[in-house]
């Protein structure tokens, strides 16, 4: 697997860990206090501990070797199982916490043992600040000067995508649960922990959708991030024997890479001479940016 692949793979066990250890936390304290914003927060866990072992189903599917039937690998495969993981989150996630804390509203019940719930709140956000630090160290390492919007729109890595959206929308959506659980026990009105369970899913669903319109690109097929196609550029550039690049189409295949190039070549006289000056070309290229699996290569003198 490639570098990114390793450091996707580690905010993935990051997540898979602490959303493990938060859903039981959460069931037994949803079970023992009746809350609905609580029961909510432990289904949200226990997809998003699906949703990484879904992921990492895709990375090793991603992984297995172009085959006659696939000759460009299977690359795009962690893109469907995170368009995968995007849905689950709106229905299981969003959905199921919206249907709660409707149901809540409509038959209200007291919080039993509050103080629990609190606690398993608090366990929570610590447990998912561990996992939301793990996601960022990886996320820093490939966004350079970018802002975090701009990196979610630009990133090709989908699976850190989705263990950022997921971390995000569960520390946010803690957050909305602890204020649910303390204005309920504040005022001793349940209305506001079944309004906290309707927060959630709002919010669980927002996020959804915006990873699944990220992902939607993806899978649809998309090039290389805009600041390493003009990288790309700019290399093939400095070749001595490139006198114009013509054109270059890059299409992203999970981490692996496809690109084609259209060049006007220049010193070259013969067939052969054109067929090495491509050759070395295509070697220096390869070894800069290690992520292309496939190249083409195409002389031209128009585009």
């Amino acid at each position: 697997m490639s570098h990114q692949g390793n450091d996707s793979l580690k905010s993935i066990f990051f997540a898979l860990g602490a959303n493990a250890a938060i859903f039981l936390a959460k069931l037994v304290a949803a079970l023992m206090t009746g809350s609905g914003a609580m029961l909510a927060e432990a289904i949200h866990s226990l997809a998003d501990t699906g949703n990484q072992i879904l992921l990492l189903v895709g990375l090793k599917q991603s992984k297995r070797p172009p085959t006659p039937d696939y000759p460009l690998g299977f690359g795009k495969s962690i893109y469907f199982w995170s368009f995968i993981v995007a849905l689950i989150m709106f229905s299981l996630g969003g959905m199921f916490s919206i249907y709660e804390g409707v149901h809540k509203l409509q038959h209200p019940e007291p919080l039993s043992r509050p103080w629990l719930a609190v606690a398993v709140l608090v366990f929570s956000v610590v447990a998912e600040s561990v996992s939301l630090w793990g996601c960022l160290r990886e996320v820093n390492k490939v966004r350079g000067e970018r802002s975090l919007v701009t990196w979610f729109r630009e990133s090709r890595q989908s699976e850190l995508l989705v263990v950022f959206g997921e971390d995000l929308a569960a520390l946010l959506g803690l957050t909305f649960a602890l204020f649910a659980v303390g204005v309920t026990m504040a005022t001793g009105n349940p209305f506001y922990d079944a309004l906290g369970s309707i927060v959630i899913g709002a919010l669980l669903i927002v996020i959804a959708v915006l990873i699944g319109v990220e992902v939607k690109s993806l899978l649809i097929g998309q090039g290389v991030e805009p600041a390493l196609k003009q990288k790309m550029i700019e290399s093939l550039e400095q070749e001595d024997t490139i006198e114009n690049v013509l054109n270059l189409l890059t299409f992203q295949l999970g981490n692996d890479v496809m690109v084609a190039v259209k060049a006007q070549m220049q010193n070259c006289v013969t067939a052969d001479e054109l067929v090495n000056a491509i050759n070395d070309c295509e070697s220096r290229f390869k070894e800069r940016f290690p992520e292309i699996l496939w190249l083409f290569f195409e002389p031209d003198n128009k585009k």
